[in-house]
């Protein structure tokens, strides 16, 4: 939507969307839609307004959402689907734009089998984990061992940024520690259509109690692979 600028954003994503389907495959499979809708905008109203955000809440360090008009998890359908950039993406390195168009598609593939009251930070941890590459975790990381909250999400910023980066820390703990099928067990049943709650999902998925999964992360967090 906004001219030249967005036209080249559109076609670097167009050169990305083969590398992102790939990695969206490898973790969730291949039953999803391919029919994929994305919206590149140029102003702050044009991003809020296609993404269906509160226009009075700060979105400036929001790369791109993905969004759906109506989903009925009963059916397993979602209408209406879209990825929308925000702005400053026609801005972003080759490398970050890839691991959100990535990591925009996963939510894209997932959104039928997602509950609109699934935990948000296990669902962007686990779309990161599948975005993102391998990265040292900071030593600073095992300041506090409490597992993520959705709460970690809301603040805009550098606190949001951390947010984020801690649900994708604890995605990637426990596919290292339970596998990626691990993981993919613990998003249905802690994410999915009447989900569990989370304590539950852990014992389900995961086959152990809250207590031993969070000793595990905090000893993962001091000493991670």
């Amino acid at each position: 939507l906004g001219g030249a600028r967005t036209d080249a954003l559109i076609e670097r994503v167009g050169a990305d969307l083969g590398g992102a389907v790939a990695a969206v495959e490898r973790f969730w499979g291949t039953d999803w839609p391919r029919d994929v809708v994305v919206v590149a905008t140029g102003t702050d109203t044009q991003f809020a307004d296609r993404a269906r955000l509160d226009p009075g809440r700060q979105w400036g360090d929001i790369a791109a959402v993905s969004v759906a008009d109506e989903v009925d998890v009963a059916r397993r359908q979602a209408s209406g689907q879209r990825i929308v950039l925000s702005p400053g993406a026609s801005g972003m390195s080759d490398e970050a734009l890839r691991m959100v168009l990535t990591h925009e598609l996963f939510h894209y593939a997932a959104r039928a089998d997602t509950a609109p009251d699934a935990p948000r930070w296990l669902t962007e941890g686990t779309a990161d984990y599948v975005a993102r590459p391998p990265a040292p975790i900071p030593a600073a990381a095992a300041r506090s061992t409490a597992l993520p909250s959705d709460a970690d999400l809301d603040r805009a910023g550098p606190d949001r940024s951390a947010g984020y980066d801690r649900a994708w820390w604890f995605a990637r703990f426990v596919a290292d520690t339970y596998g990626a099928d691990g993981l993919r067990r613990l998003y249905t049943d802690a994410c999915g259509p009447g989900h569990r709650e989370f304590a539950s999902a852990v014992q389900s998925a995961l086959g152990t109690d809250l207590n031993t999964l969070h000793a595990q992360w905090a000893r993962w967090l001091t000493t991670p692979p």
